[in-house]
């Protein structure tokens, strides 16, 4: 997949008594995007994040190359654990046992077996706790959102199930990715990762329904109902009007229409 292109900023300027000066907000130049969106450029931050990431570079770099050294030691070893497990136990066989073949290969299915029990349960409960840091460190997120209870329209769990798929733990943090793949980084501070909330802004901004999403100056009126038209043909209905309607059917009103304030 082709890298997509990087967003041009140009310097935002004003004009005083005919000389053009830079504007500036809180003591940083401002520029724009091809959107019309204005950031105030942190430069010396900028260049602090440019040598943290270098170094972080070489330390990876490094320690890639150590664990490769290392690595030689177990070359054709498919499963390090497993071989040395298998070691302690034909250590400890009664070596008269080994001569009949039959005791053998019921060792070897015993062996086998145990590690399997043992792999499934260990497996099951590394997929538990995955599942209990995804819903406390993301669902949470949702949940405990200022940007979607100030400016959301829809409820955060379905929120949730439209964005959700977006957002990875990485490092115990949580990680935002566009539809194209790739990480999400933050406007206001290039090279740094956004924190939830900005994440969430850049995702709804780039979904073609984001109208529907955010909050707007739409009206319904004086004994405005489920039957009013907004944008597009589409019915609105208020949030309390959303609020009343079942599980099921706040799932389909939630895509076939549009929620405002009320």
């Amino acid at each position: 997949m082709p890298e997509k292109a990087h967003p041009t900023m140009k310097l935002k300027t004003i004009e005083i008594d005919g000389v053009t000066y830079a504007a500036v907000q809180d003591g940083k130049p401002v520029f724009t995007d091809d959107t019309g969106k204005e950031v105030a450029f942190d430069a010396p931050g900028t260049i602090g994040t440019i040598t943290r990431l270098n170094g972080e570079a070489k330390s990876h770099r490094e320690g890639k190359e150590a664990a490769e050294r290392a690595l030689k030691a177990f070359e054709g070893i498919a499963d390090p654990a497993a071989a040395l497990k298998a070691l302690e136990t034909v250590g400890s066989l009664d070596q008269k046992k080994l001569i009949d073949a039959g005791e053998v290969e019921k060792v070897k299915a015993e062996i086998a077996k145990g590690y399997e029990e043992k792999l499934a349960a260990a497996a099951k409960r590394g997929d538990d706790l995955e599942a209990s840091l995804y819903g406390e460190k993301i669902g949470g997120s949702f949940a405990r959102s200022k940007f979607i209870a100030d400016k959301v329209a829809i409820p955060p769990e379905f929120l949730q199930a439209k964005f959700g798929a977006n957002f990875k733990i990485e490092d115990g943090k949580v990680v935002a990715y566009g539809t194209d793949g790739n990480k999400l980084y933050s406007r206001a501070k290039p090279g740094e990762l956004p924190d939830f909330d900005e994440a969430l802004s850049l995702l709804i901004d780039a979904d073609p329904n984001r109208d529907h999403v955010l909050k707007g100056d739409i009206k319904t009126g004086g004994g405005a109902g489920q039957g009013q038209l907004g944008q597009g043909g589409k019915r609105t209905l208020t949030r309390t009007e959303f609020a009343k309607l079942s599980p099921n059917e706040q799932m389909k009103t939630a895509q076939e229409a549009i929620i405002v304030d009320g």
